[in-house]
């Protein structure tokens, strides 16, 4: 049978382009890893470096990747943070999350809201003519932490503290992200269709989000336990199940309508305390997963923006920025700590340790999905928010550490 050289020529052309594209996801995952090796030496943060990569190799830069696609950024971004925040769980002990479990919700319910109306109504203020409602959704978008960066930087900066302190800012990130979605989605929803938003649909919305995945995490965790004490496996199938497992119940709370990232962590929480044959290669295979998953997903995120699109939002960012730092993070974290006996000192310090991360700019996409004529400021606008909390807290946690009172370990 003849085949059309065309054909044929189209179909090497489709391989070269597959080739290709293997050796610079490659090659970007090598790079990532060695620079921030070398990024340890300058304090600088990891998760800046891998978005740096990013944009070096997008199209503004050397590299002249024109990637644009947000369909894909979306199922990379969800599976990506489903494997870290699965990882994050499962390397939380149990202890340390009854320790700071109350504080966390707290902190990741209410200082999640507090967060997003300050934040909202800065943007207001700064950009005239904006409903509230659009600036809202950057307020929702950038409430969430990330449990990666601050937990990293803290090692790093060898900060002596107290254990619900550390316990505080790890399990956060655990409840303060699904919340984030569940305003993005709230806020969308307002924007989309406000005359189907009511207070009754919200909390509809609310309890099935939170109290849904709350129980799918609970339900898919024991049933994660029940497989590693029942079967007879070896390291490496186990490891595989509990992977396989974990993204699983993150899907199906994404079918169900339910918080997909509440449930993969509590689902990694009970599966990090499960018994059983091969406890150690579980936590390294999946920690490894995490760390690879942080290093597929910020360069791609990199890649999504160009810096000529930042340039105009720069200016008003920045000045969100220093609202969200100085005025709505600490306002937020001492009305919610308040309640919990926290000391001054130990209130300060969580309230600057507020880094942002993956989750900011992966929230703004949802709205590139659900509306076609999206406003492209809104991913440029959070990109710069989170480069800008990256660099200025990033760099600082060990100098707020010590002027906080807290020591170092030698």
């Amino acid at each position: 049978m003849n085949v059309p050289q065309d054909l044929v020529e189209l179909g090497h052309t489709h391989m070269e382009t597959a080739h290709e594209l293997i050796l610079v996801g490659a090659a970007l995952g090598v790079l990532s890893i060695l620079a921030g090796i070398a990024s340890r030496r300058i304090g600088a943060p990891i998760l800046l470096v891998f978005l740096v990569l990013g944009m070096l190799a997008g199209e503004d830069g050397p590299g002249g990747i024109h990637y644009d696609d947000f369909d894909s950024a979306y199922l990379i971004g969800s599976v990506a943070l489903a494997v870290i925040l699965f990882g994050g769980g499962l390397t939380t002990p149990v202890s340390m999350v009854r320790l700071a479990v109350w504080p966390a919700l707290c902190l990741g319910v209410v200082g999640v809201g507090i967060t997003s109306l300050l934040v909202g109504g800065a943007v207001v203020l700064l950009v005239p003519g904006i409903p509230f409602a659009a600036a809202l959704l950057v307020g929702a978008a950038v409430a969430p932490t990330d449990a990666a960066a601050v937990v990293a930087l803290l090692r790093r900066a060898g900060l002596i503290l107290p254990e619900r302190v550390t316990a505080l800012l790890e399990v956060e990130s655990g409840f303060n992200d699904p919340m984030a979605v569940f305003l993005t989605l709230l806020v969308i929803e307002i924007l989309v269709e406000p005359q189907s938003v009511s207070f009754g649909s919200a909390a509809l919305l609310f309890v099935r989000e939170m109290g849904g995945g709350a129980i799918l995490g609970l339900a898919g965790g024991g049933a994660i336990m029940l497989l590693l004490r029942r079967l007879t496996l070896e390291p490496t199938m186990a490891m595989v199940l509990v992977l396989a497992c974990g993204i699983a119940v993150f899907g199906l709370g994404q079918v169900l309508g339910t918080s997909g990232f509440l449930a993969v962590y509590i689902a990694g929480v009970m599966t990090g305390a499960a018994r059983h044959a091969a406890p150690r290669e579980v936590e390294y295979f999946v920690e490894g997963l995490a760390w690879l998953a942080q290093i597929v997903l910020f360069p791609m995120l990199g890649l999504l923006v160009a810096p000529h699109q930042l340039l105009p939002v720069i200016p008003v960012m920045l000045a969100v920025t220093i609202v969200l730092i100085v005025l709505a993070r600490p306002l937020a974290v001492f009305v919610c700590l308040l309640p919990f006996g926290f000391t001054l000192r130990e209130t300060s310090l969580a309230a600057w340790v507020g880094l942002r991360g993956a989750v900011p700019i992966y929230l703004s996409i949802i709205p590139a999905l659900a509306d076609p004529n999206r406003d492209s400021r809104l991913f440029a606008a959070v990109f710069v928010l989170v480069v800008a909390s990256l660099v200025v807290q990033g760099w600082t946690i060990g100098l707020a550490g010590s002027l906080l009172g807290y020591g170092r370990a030698e």
